[in-house]
């Protein structure tokens, strides 16, 4: 049975996400919460959620000892399947522009800014459901379809490569919705909150082969 490591660092909706990740392995996975680095080191597959502000998430991540080299190991070096969750999506830019500039873990990348719709009727933060437009890039991303999705934030993640980006979403005008980038993929919207289609992208997640 393949384990899945749902980072805890103290920023991220962790009790919705592991209740859907569970029911998403229908038993198939073991999903663990942990900090731990050489459990992280040692998973087969990585969650790394996150809400709040981008700068207080880095932070927090960077303060528990090894946790970032050991995800790094997982998912750098050995190509271990790895998802970002809102917040945790936004982690993979090279820096986000939140209250100053702050690095991120430059995985992907690009900045990640505050969402300015060109439609002043479109309110920020950008909260509520909405559809993917033209998602594409891997079969965890392609296969979201028209199903909506919940988003709730005011930041955007805006890759350097546009080929990065996997799906976008409009709201006053387009910014990306996911990205990918081989082994790595992150998501705006909160799968954990988006009832059946969010469950059905979860369980690609727990099938992903990149």
């Amino acid at each position: 049975m393949q384990n899945v490591a749902l980072i805890d660092y103290g920023s991220g909706n962790l009790r919705s996400a592991e209740k859907a990740l569970v029911k998403a392995a229908d038993g198939q996975s073991e999903v663990v919460v942990t900090c731990d680095p050489e459990t992280v080191a040692n998973a087969d597959r990585i969650v790394l959620p996150g809400v709040g502000a981008f700068s207080a998430c880095m932070t927090a991540l960077s303060e528990r000892p090894g946790l970032i080299e050991a995800m790094t190991q997982a998912v750098r070096t050995k190509g271990q399947p790895f998802l970002g969750i809102c917040v945790g999506m936004q982690l993979l830019a090279s820096r986000g522009l939140e209250f100053g500039e702050t690095r991120g873990l430059d995985w992907i990348g690009g900045d990640v800014r505050r969402v300015e719709p060109t439609d002043a009727a479109a309110k920020i933060p950008h909260m509520g459901w909405n559809t993917l437009v033209s998602p594409h890039g891997p079969d965890l991303i392609a296969g979201i379809g028209d199903a909506p999705m919940y988003f709730t934030h005011s930041f955007a993640f805006y890759p350097d490569d546009e080929r990065d980006v996997a799906a976008w979403v409009d709201h006053g005008g387009r910014f990306p919705a996911a990205v990918a980038k081989g082994n790595v993929a992150g998501v705006q919207f909160h799968p954990e909150k988006s009832q059946s289609a969010g469950l059905a992208f979860l369980a690609r997640f727990l099938e992903w082969r990149p």
